[in-house]
């Protein structure tokens, strides 16, 4: 495929600029980055730009007109992606929502529901979560525990689910649970939609070695205990949890392959400026080939994300291959935030006390979990070699038991 801009294209992306020009200003790469570690500000800056971008026709263009898009194309959406990450915009809180819990209401849900849903979603008033780790399913999210038993038009909810992001701020999220524990592991799952403040919901924030997000903790714990889902709320039909989480899934693989924070630019202004005993740091061979390897996987999965985004224009479904540019991006993204803290020597790894984390500290404390979010690199691993290279597949000792029969050591 021709990744130039076509004319049509380089009108868009000159208005895309025009917009952002007027409404924004361009990163200052000449300075240090750093990151917001107040909760209550990020939110409400996130919320301020978003509702600004959904005025103006921007906040999510490749939606329908009816739920807050512009029907823009696939590529467009990318070329807004790339001009939008050359300002100095608040980090979005809304990626999880926008990139997971919306496509997949967007194909499951009832139109009514989309309409009740989509629009606050795009514009920022509503902020979503997504319920699938389980203390004992993580890498293997089939495995979950967590209990749904129908009482007539209603669902209750028995579990908890750990590693969930946002969940302390969040209004909504999507959630799977286990039915029938008589079925295998696959089957027995159904999928919902929830109201993060129904009764008997408890969510408890996890400390982070990262610092920020409210006190360090981005992820949560959350409790359900009898918690009442109407059926109306179910996504897809019963049975088919897996199915539908497959899709967020792959959307969460594009969206964590979008990995934002410190980047090849930032690093390349750094080694410009840096005086490493006595040089710049550009002039070291070694630098050099530090930056040629990150500029290469940053193209690639600029690259990468063009022909993923060329079929769902032609309106397929995002692929195993989704989970190439989740584990490239994850693993660049700490790889620059090493060489950053590297780059200070020992004052490296000191926060500044007015300005905050650098996004170099960032990266490389927030990396390693990233590796594991949506998928960790052993996982996604094995989802390319079978599902993009066909070899074969590991044995599975729990292929065709119910899921009740698997020893679960508990």
């Amino acid at each position: 495929m021709d990744f130039n801009d076509t004319p049509d294209q380089a009108k868009f992306r000159a208005k895309c600029k025009e917009w952002l020009d007027s409404n924004a200003q361009l990163k200052d790469t000449s300075k240090r980055a750093n990151v917001e570690s107040n909760l209550e500000e990020l939110i409400a800056k996130a919320k301020v730009w978003q509702k600004k971008k959904y005025d103006a026709g921007w906040a999510m263009l490749h939606w329908p007109k009816e739920y807050g898009g512009i029907n823009a194309t696939p590529i467009e959406r990318i070329i807004w992606g790339q001009e939008e990450s050359k300002y100095d915009v608040p980090g979005s809180i809304f990626e999880i929502g926008l990139g997971m819990c919306g496509p997949v209401m967007m194909q499951y849900a009832s139109e009514e529901q989309k309409e009740r849903f989509l629009p606050p979603m795009a514009e920022g008033k509503e902020i979503w979560c997504q319920l699938f780790s389980e203390p004992s399913a993580g890498s293997d999210v089939a495995g979950l525990r967590s209990k749904a038993v129908k009482d007539g038009d209603e669902w209750i909810i028995n579990g908890q689910k750990v590693w969930t992001s946002g969940a302390h701020y969040s209004d909504f999220g999507i959630l799977v649970v286990r039915h029938d524990p008589d079925l295998e592991k696959h089957k027995g799952l159904t999928f919902f939609f929830v109201d993060m403040k129904s009764p008997g919901i408890t969510v408890k924030p996890i400390k982070q070695i990262t610092g920020t997000a409210g006190s360090g903790a981005g992820f949560n714990e959350v409790y359900f205990d009898d918690v009442r889902i109407p059926d109306s709320q179910r996504l897809g039909e019963i049975g088919d949890g897996w199915k539908v989480a497959i899709t967020t899934l792959m959307n969460e693989r594009l969206a964590v392959g979008d990995a934002k924070g410190a980047d090849v630019n930032e690093a390349l202004s750094l080694a410009k400026d840096k005086d490493d005993f006595g040089q710049l740091m550009i002039k070291n061979q070694a630098v050099r080939d530090k930056l040629a390897d990150w500029f290469c996987e940053a193209n690639g999965l600029k690259y990468t994300k063009f022909r993923t985004m060329s079929a769902l224009s032609k309106g397929e479904a995002p692929g195993p291959e989704a989970s190439i540019t989740k584990i490239v991006s994850a693993n660049k993204l700490q790889a620059i935030g090493n060489f950053g803290i590297d780059s200070g020597d020992m004052a490296g790894m000191l926060i500044d006390e007015e300005d905050g984390m650098s996004s170099f500290q960032a990266a490389w404390l927030g990396a390693p979990g990233l590796r594991i979010a949506g998928g960790t690199d052993e996982i996604l691993k094995n989802i390319i070699a079978e599902r993009v290279l066909g070899l074969p597949q590991d044995p599975r000792a729990d292929k065709g038991l119910p899921f009740k029969d698997i020893p679960s050591g508990k």
